[in-house]
């Protein structure tokens, strides 16, 4: 007997009884189809958060306030006021490893315009704000240095709050009130999606700092120059470290803090903090397909199981296979085929069912997926391979029949 021959054998037993090959490559089919769908759904979280790494710049430190501590009782972070504009200079300036630094301050407010109004996140910040986040202006222009310095009542406009306020029309040029406060929209920032929190990045609305602070988010809450926070873009992340001992150094001796005692601010690695979230997603989407794979193993289990039955039941068939000139290993390959040909069957249509099912999970669960050739081609050989293991013994079984013994089993 032929390859040939062993392979319409093979599709004979297969059609022979449809349903029992079908619930038979059922654990198949399911493998295969959730590690296409778990590995999907993995890739699809890496990509977004790759995607969101790129969107807020790379080489970035964020540097907060310290926290205060009023007898006894300690506030949380940002809460003792430490850092103002004159240090985001001095850090621009005197650090050599360092890009640029952007001082912002925000908070709530709602956004007037015509007779529509939006309750949004204003945020005031300078002009390097654009470069250390790499947001450019989709439409119009940033503001100036000297709109700073002048708290010059221009605004731009996340792409939410422009379509919320302006429904599709052209905002550059129109007036919106903040707060009672008259300001004129020179731009619309690029649009970014929403952050790994699930926040809309595009609900904002960004002016010159000292505008925001005297005429917006100021009080009490935020005195002369004083900023919440600042981004600060390192020209290379091989200095990232340096830059912080650097920026560390720079500030205590600024703020006057003593040796022995603790910062008055903290600094944050945004890039480390997103690539651990990076490396978990990774691990997350291996996981999730190490589970997927029990199905396989479990599909594997079932068909060994199948064909150990069909061998039972096709005792009679060997021994006449076997008198008429059949050999052992006519017979191994023969039954060796058939548990290869219902694993692939069930890999087949476990890759149609995989792909089908993560493509749903994108449009209708609004979840990214990204769909892998390569763990397509990972589940389909796996597939293969289960149908390989676990046909073997039943197959060895088949072959090593005793074909007196088999000819005259009933």
């Amino acid at each position: 007997m032929n390859f040939t021959d062993a392979l319409g054998s093979a599709f004979t037993a297969v059609r022979a009884n449809v349903l029992r090959s079908v619930l038979t490559a059922l654990g198949i089919i399911i493998g295969v189809a959730a590690v296409i769908v778990m590995v999907a759904v993995g890739s699809g979280a890496q990509e977004r958060i790759d995607g969101y790494i790129k969107g807020l710049g790379s080489n970035l430190l964020l540097v907060w306030p310290g926290s205060s501590n009023v007898g006894g009782v300690k506030g949380g972070r940002g809460t003792r006021p430490s850092l103002t504009e004159d240090d985001a200079l001095a850090i621009q300036n005197e650090v050599e490893s360092i890009e640029v630094s952007a001082p912002q301050v925000r908070g709530p407010a709602q956004t007037i315009f015509g007779n529509k109004n939006w309750g949004t996140t204003v945020v005031g910040a300078t002009p390097e704000y654009e470069i250390a986040h790499n947001w450019p202006a989709a439409d119009g222009r940033w503001f100036t240095a000297a709109e700073v310095r002048s708290t010059a009542k221009v605004v731009l406009l996340g792409s939410t709050v422009a379509e919320q306020l302006f429904e599709g029309g052209n905002p550059i040029g129109q007036t919106v009130r903040i707060k009672t406060v008259p300001f004129e929209v020179i731009g619309v920032l690029a649009a970014k999606g929403e952050s790994l929190s699930g926040q809309d990045q595009d609900d904002i609305m960004l002016m010159p700092v000292t505008t925001a602070r005297n005429r917006i988010v100021g009080g009490r809450q935020i005195k002369a120059r004083q900023v919440q926070a600042m981004y600060v873009k390192v020209r290379s992340p091989d200095e990232i470290d340096d830059a912080m001992a650097d920026i560390t150094d720079l500030l205590r001796q600024r703020h006057k803090v003593r040796e022995g005692r603790p910062d008055d601010f903290s600094i944050r690695n945004m890039s480390q903090i997103l690539a651990a979230r990076s490396s978990s997603a990774r691990v997350m989407t291996l996981l999730l397909a190490a589970v997927a794979s029990i199905s396989l193993i479990v599909g594997g289990i079932g068909i060994m199981n199948i064909m150990l039955v069909s061998v039972t039941e096709r005792t009679r068939e060997i021994g006449l296979r076997m008198a008429i000139g059949a050999r052992r290993r006519d017979i191994l390959r023969q039954f060796l085929i058939e548990a290869v040909t219902l694993s692939l069957i069930g890999g087949c249509i476990g890759v149609v069912l995989g792909v089908g099912t993560s493509i749903a999970i994108a449009q209708l669960g609004d979840w990214p997926t990204s769909i892998s050739i390569g763990s397509i081609i990972l589940a389909f050989c796996f597939s293969a391979a289960i149908g390989v293991f676990f046909g073997f013994y039943p197959a060895r079984k088949a072959a090593r029949l005793d074909p007196i013994e088999a000819l005259r089993y009933e």
